[in-house]
């Protein structure tokens, strides 16, 4: 089943010209897929790994408007991103959701720490007063309301709120590509553009699919560049010149036990001067980030990157013991592309934001997506299809709203049918919410087949790999519609099973078997081995 839907749209990728390619399955690429298609447009879209498996899985989890950039004057692009959070908090309002971020300041500080609420307040103003407003705290109130921090050279500090994601940054991802392939997108992970050039007003685009080795080639008049830090390799590939491209900054997070049972995002300053996290992840927190400048996007966790974040933390918060490498579930790690104009030079790359751009080559119909934040999402969607316009595609229906969640209507039917039959009483004791909640906010519509399905057998209901919240159900509708290639694409990606439960007891789960059969048939022991042993 699980190469069903791959497979047919990879017959049907040669089988006609396309308005649109789209390289690359990232966030960029998977907005731009959802926004052409949903207003008509022929779109196909190939990755050379799986859906989101670059930078885009290894994020935050943050759907933040960049209050950091207020220190650096960009108030057109805080503006900007405080917007476009709004807008996802608005069109997503079960996976998009405001958290309170509780920030402390270390005495000698290179602001007061009044000074930098003032600027909270600021950008609580920035953002139309869509969440809670900020509040001063002294060093005492700061202990008093989260008693794991360390106040001991604390002057004070403030609590704000922002926005993150409920799920991973890679179910969010895969979920715009699943609205393009909704809307009639032709996609396929693990599909590698191996030469691109023009033939007359088209482009011919060689590709690889990398299971069958089969070698095929797909037209299309327009080429979107949307490979994320491997943009600048695919237009010397194509032979494209840009004004624009990438710096990388390289950063991680490390994986632990809950360090604190309130469900808020703690902030610091860390040792190099730049923002620090403590993210709740379910039944976990993700602790980081790094910000180390790297020449190439193809990057790993170090030990020098681990013990720089378990110094900060340990530093940071009163714990007994304090956190050690043996302590670490899971990592993540990836490299931040910053879009930068030139072609040689240094540039101060500290400095340098997270915004997009969108370079357009009229001539060639070619468009390259440089760095970009996944607060930011929608706005590149919408400038992808206004580009294309421009390039003479006609959009059949340029007013229809491509993103969101469904109709409230539809919310309440599928709750009052959930409520019918009883489903949240199947609920496993150490869920975290009740299923009606986790099956809508992951699935939207096609929660209602999960309905039918557990209508016919309740067994479905039940979880099928421990400590992972996934039903039986969720699992056969992940093979039937999520184009899951390698185990790993679910277990990381899809779902966040890999970042929460430690690799051991994935291991030793019984279900772990079972699962594979559903995913991938008569070949589950081969994939099983290939998770095993990769």
């Amino acid at each position: 089943m699980a190469a069903s839907l791959r497979g047919t749209n990879i017959e049907k990728l040669s089988e006609q010209v396309y308005d649109v390619l789209i390289i690359g399955g990232g966030i960029n690429g998977a907005v731009s897929a959802a926004a052409l298609a949903g207003r008509g447009v022929k779109v196909a879209l190939i990755e050379r790994e799986d859906f989101a498996s670059g930078v885009s899985s290894n994020s935050s989890n943050l759907a933040w408007g960049g209050i950091k950039y207020l220190e650096s004057h960009e108030y057109f692009l805080v503006n900007k991103l405080c917007k476009s959070r709004n807008e996802l908090m608005r069109a997503y309002p079960s996976t998009v959701k405001e958290i309170r971020f509780l920030t402390t300041i270390q005495r000698g500080f290179r602001f007061w720490p009044f000074f930098i609420y003032l600027g909270t307040i600021l950008y609580w103003i920035m953002g139309r007063f869509q969440t809670a407003p900020p509040r001063y705290l002294r060093s005492r109130d700061l202990e008093r309301r989260e008693p794991v921090i360390d106040t001991s050279n604390a002057s004070g500090g403030f609590e704000y709120s922002d926005c993150y994601l409920y799920d991973n940054d890679a179910r969010f991802v895969f979920n715009f590509i699943r609205t393009a392939l909704d809307y009639g997108c032709i996609a396929a992970n693990y599909v590698e553009s191996t030469e691109c050039r023009r033939a007359g007003e088209l482009w011919v685009t060689s590709a690889r699919d990398h299971e069958s080795g089969r070698e095929f080639k797909i037209r299309s008049r327009v080429l979107i560049n949307a490979g994320g830090p491997w943009a600048d390799e695919h237009n010397r590939m194509s032979g494209e010149h840009t004004r624009y491209r990438h710096l990388f900054s390289k950063g991680i997070h490390l994986i632990v036990d809950r360090v604190t049972e309130h469900r808020r995002v703690l902030t610091f300053f860390a040792s190099d001067g730049r923002l620090f996290f403590l993210i709740p992840m379910g039944p976990r927190t993700c602790i980081g980030t790094t910000d180390t400048q790297v020449e190439d996007p193809e990057v790993g966790v170090t030990d020098e990157d681990r013990d720089f974040v378990l110094a900060n933390v340990n530093a940071l918060l009163d714990l007994d013991p304090p956190l050690s490498r043996d302590d670490v579930i899971a990592e993540r790690v990836g490299v931040r592309p910053l879009a930068v104009s030139g072609e040689g030079g240094k540039a101060d790359w500290v400095q340098l934001s997270r915004k997009h751009v969108v370079e357009q080559s009229e001539h060639h119909r070619h468009l390259t997506i440089f760095g970009g934040k996944l607060t930011d999402c929608l706005n590149v969607g919408n400038e992808v299809v206004d580009l294309v316009a421009d390039m003479g595609v006609i959009i059949p229906y340029p007013d229809n709203r491509w993103y969101g969640e469904p109709s409230d209507a539809e919310r309440d039917e599928f709750m009052l049918q959930a409520k019918l039959m009883n489903l949240d009483s199947l609920t496993a004791p150490t869920s975290s919410e009740p299923l009606s909640q986790r099956f809508w906010r992951r699935y939207g519509s096609a929660a209602f087949g999960l309905l039918e399905r557990i209508r016919a057998d309740e067994s479905c209901a039940e979880l099928l790999i421990r400590n992972a919240e996934y039903t039986r159900c969720e699992i056969e509708l992940a093979a039937r519609r999520e184009m899951i290639v390698r185990l790993e694409d679910f277990m990381r990606r899809r779902s966040k099973i890999e970042l929460v439960v430690r690799r051991s007891d994935i291991e030793d789960a019984p279900g772990l078997r079972e699962a594979c059969e559903i995913l991938f048939g008569n070949a589950a022991q081969a994939k099983l081995n290939e998770y095993l042993t990769g």
